[in-house]
């Protein structure tokens, strides 16, 4: 990957890879187009994405799928209520040489599917988000750590709760996004039919592999930002705080606690990936908007009031625009 003469041939070089990503995605998976985008662009930007919607909306194909096109070891974690953290992490056994031997688990992957993540108790989820934070595991008292490049892309269905977990706030703000899936568009939903009753067997081209996703993240972390950028992005995290000078009428209203400086940091990393990804070679205040709902809706507590009159978080985002 250093075969380019400078950062913006590089940068250019990536919106290419880009664009035959999703053509190869789009092969299987029909619609959800901004979801695809969400997900690439938490891929090159080092973040962990949780992806939300109702049963049957291709979450696991669409993970599945994009792993398919990168040239990464994919794992895949089904979450039940009686899995143990070891079965994530790995475990120690005793060989035929009474030695004991760290047998890995899933988690030892590029792209991990942790599928219906709140099935679970907190005691196994913590496991995986410990590895998502701390980009390795411990066990039995030693470290091991993972191999880069390293994703978490979960899963969760927001109408069973029953017999779930829901993941608590401090847990939740170590995905960089949250992505809602819709239901699809009728002709869409026509033309995946037609796709998935007719037997194709369709073949996904790799087209990217570890060290140039790991090149790539560096390169989009070197993109200089302007300060106004900046200062909008830490604004607008600021105005979704009750009770301080930035805070809005509807915001001291409806929110009890608002988002952290982890925000700050993925709107503007966020807004960095979605400009190339529109061929710029720098970030403005509109790509910090475009990330801002998957950055901030899982990341703002709504209050007792919020929740009794069906506000949906989605509306005070807006209004922080």
């Amino acid at each position: 990957m250093n075969t380019f003469k400078n950062d913006k041939e590089a940068i250019d070089n990536l919106l290419e890879v880009y664009k035959q990503l999703s053509k190869e995605i789009k092969k299987i998976i029909i619609g959800q187009d901004d979801v695809i985008r969400s997900v690439l662009i938490s891929i090159f930007s080092k973040g962990h994405s949780l992806l939300i919607g109702v049963p049957g909306l291709a979450k696991t194909l669409l993970i599945k799928t994009i792993a398919d096109a990168l040239d990464l070891k994919f794992s895949r974690i089904q979450f039940t209520p009686d899995l143990m953290p070891s079965d994530i992490t790995g475990s120690e056994i005793l060989d035929e040489n009474k030695q004991f031997r760290f047998i890995k688990g899933p988690v030892f992957g590029n792209i991990i599917l942790a599928d219906e993540i709140n099935r679970t108790p907190p005691k196994t989820q913590s496991a995986l988000l410990e590895a998502m934070q701390e980009k390795n595991v411990t066990v039995a008292g030693e470290f091991h750590k993972l191999q880069e490049p390293f994703f978490v892309l979960a899963t969760q269905n927001p109408i069973e709760q029953e017999g779930t977990y829901p993941l608590p706030e401090a847990q939740l703000d170590r995905f960089m996004f949250n992505v809602i899936l819709d239901y699809p568009e009728f002709e869409e939903e026509i033309n995946i039919v037609k796709e998935t009753t007719s037997g194709k067997n369709i073949q996904i081209n790799k087209i990217l592999g570890g060290d140039e996703i790991i090149y790539f993240q560096s390169l989009l972390e070197k993109i200089p930002v302007p300060d106004n950028v900046i200062e909008y992005a830490v604004g607008l995290v600021n105005k979704t705080r009750p009770n301080t000078k930035h805070a809005s009428t509807k915001v001291n209203e409806y929110i009890a606690w608002g988002a952290g400086p982890r925000a700050s940091q993925y709107l503007i990393i966020g807004a960095k990936t979605t400009a190339v990804f529109k061929g710029k070679y720098s970030p403005d205040i509109e790509d910090v908007q475009e990330v801002a709902y998957q950055v901030l809706r899982h990341r703002i507590v709504k209050n007792y009031k919020a929740e009794a009159e069906g506000i949906p978080v989605e509306d005070i985002i807006k209004e922080l625009f």
